[in-house]
């Protein structure tokens, strides 16, 4: 792996004219109600020429390691849910037909409840956000909530739940969402911008619905957040090997780079190239965190599977040291290619695909990693690819969604309407979204009735995949 120099992206040009007056954003909010009725978000209505779900999937897969997609469709095919998450793509060209005001923000892109969770903060406290950013776009606000909607919706449809609570916690998070950004039109841009939820704001969001038992269950669930730091994953993911620390492979989800078949490489050649792909990352840092980068000294790199959706790419782990042993810092480098949003919405601005979600994580989130950067570099098998780092782990924390009850469920989508609502009213149109959104349910209900139908389009698009896997067309390993 060499690294190669990236080219940045085209910087946004500012707007010449006089600001809008609020007065005018108001208006031009109001205007897009006749434009866009709010009761028309209930529509989805997939036309004749909809793609198949899984050529889709099977189009994506086409840019993966060959070897790992079939553990991404075994996981994907465990439940309604579980494909749900790594079907992005497939959203993405589905609501390209749905309405939308032309109003745009920092989308998230892939806004499903189980992309948020706990991290910490640079000031060491828990904070509750956005946690997945691979396919962050400017788009249309409206796609974000229709995601996180319809997933509420299915993932309590797979948690058992009454159509008229799964219908409750719809309209609880999207009218979240909608409050929000109505409190935020009325804040000035440093309030919105520094607003965020912590560990004190979420036990007493939650304490109002949940038992005394679910509160403590809460309680510790937030206490092992804190574990999951570097010394955790030192814990975990270390041994000893020949005398020296190692990461301890666990294929196929955990390969070190030496024990990686395909990668005929010296190993002081690979570490000499690892160092300097480090190098390259290193300058997307700014000069502080370089200088705490620069104590550290990498010890082992290894391939790790991560989550759902993401099963396939390129995603690394380099494990480093500082002063010795008990100061370990791991890294995550994932790949980053374009965004599910890219065919839909536009390109992105930004030649480096890593660089886009960079940029997109701090614009939405509240904090963001301090070692958060990219990189371009060519692989080992001499192809150029595009990566994203940050600390592999940081006090991270989710939330276990299958084991939630109804009244959980209800308070944990408030919480991400609320984030999501934070994260677009930093970068988009607050005043006239909220003036669109208006005070009535109007908005809520559609959207409600909207999950409801996607979540049975989503159930079919489960089926297929599973049908396509029974058929032979389709490899996948379950368990992993």
């Amino acid at each position: 792996m060499t690294q190669v120099t990236p080219r940045r992206g085209r910087s946004r040009r500012a707007d010449e004219g006089p600001r809008p007056t609020r007065e005018q954003r108001v208006a031009l909010g109001r205007a897009a109600r006749a434009e866009v009725p709010r009761s028309s978000h209930a529509e989805f209505t997939p036309g004749a020429q909809r793609p198949d779900p899984v050529t889709l999937l099977e189009g994506q897969g086409a840019a993966r390691v060959p070897e790992l997609l079939p553990i991404r469709y075994g996981r994907m095919a465990v439940s309604a849910f579980t494909y749900f998450r790594g079907a992005a793509l497939p959203m993405a060209n589905d609501l390209e037909g749905t309405p939308r005001t032309g109003l745009t923000v920092q989308a998230c892109g892939d806004a499903h409840l189980a992309n948020f969770g706990l991290f910490a903060s640079p000031e060491r406290k828990l904070v509750f956000d956005i946690n997945d950013f691979d396919e962050t776009l400017p788009g249309p606000w409206e796609w974000d909530v229709k995601r996180l909607a319809a997933s509420l919706e299915i993932a309590g449809r797979d948690n058992g739940f009454a159509t008229k609570e799964r219908r409750a916690i719809v309209l609880a998070a999207v009218s979240a969402y909608r409050s929000a950004m109505r409190d935020f039109a009325g804040r000035t841009s440093l309030e919105v911008w520094y607003a965020h939820i912590d560990e004190s704001a979420i036990q007493k969001r939650f304490a109002r619905d949940l038992s005394a038992q679910r509160r403590r269950v809460l309680a510790r669930g937030l206490a092992k957040a804190r574990t999951k730091d570097n010394l955790g994953a030192l814990d975990r993911f270390v041994g000893v090997d020949g005398g020296r620390p190692r990461i301890i492979g666990d294929p196929p989800l955990i390969v070190p780079l030496r024990d990686l078949s395909g990668v005929a490489l010296d190993p002081a050649e690979a570490e000499r190239q690892l160092r300097g792909v480090l190098d390259s990352y290193r300058t997307t840092l700014e000069p502080e965190r370089r200088a705490l980068l620069d104590q550290y000294q990498l010890v082992d790199f290894a391939r790790k599977v991560v989550g759902v959706g993401s099963v396939g790419t390129r995603s690394w782990m380099a494990f480093l040291v500082g002063d010795d042993e008990l100061d370990p810092l791991f890294l995550q480098a994932k790949e980053a290619g374009p965004s599910v949003l890219e065919g839909f919405a536009g390109r992105s601005e930004y030649d480096n695909a890593g660089q886009r979600v960079v940029v997109g994580q701090r614009l939405m989130q509240a904090v963001s990693d301090i070692f958060l950067g990219w990189v371009r570099v060519q692989g080992f098998d001499g192809q150029t690819r595009d990566f994203y780092l940050r600390q592999l782990r940081d006090w991270k924390g989710s939330a276990e969604i299958g084991e939630m009850v109804p009244t959980g469920m209800r308070a944990y989508g408030e919480l991400c309407g609320w984030t999501l609502a934070r994260a677009h009213a930093r970068t988009g149109d607050r005043v006239a979204i909220a003036a669109y959104l208006g005070s009535g349910p109007a908005f809520d209900q559609a959207i409600r009735d909207f999950a409801a139908v996607y979540a049975d389009r989503n159930e079919r698009d489960h089926r297929s995949l599973v049908d396509a896997i029974a058929s032979g067309r389709i490899s996948a390993e379950s368990g992993l």
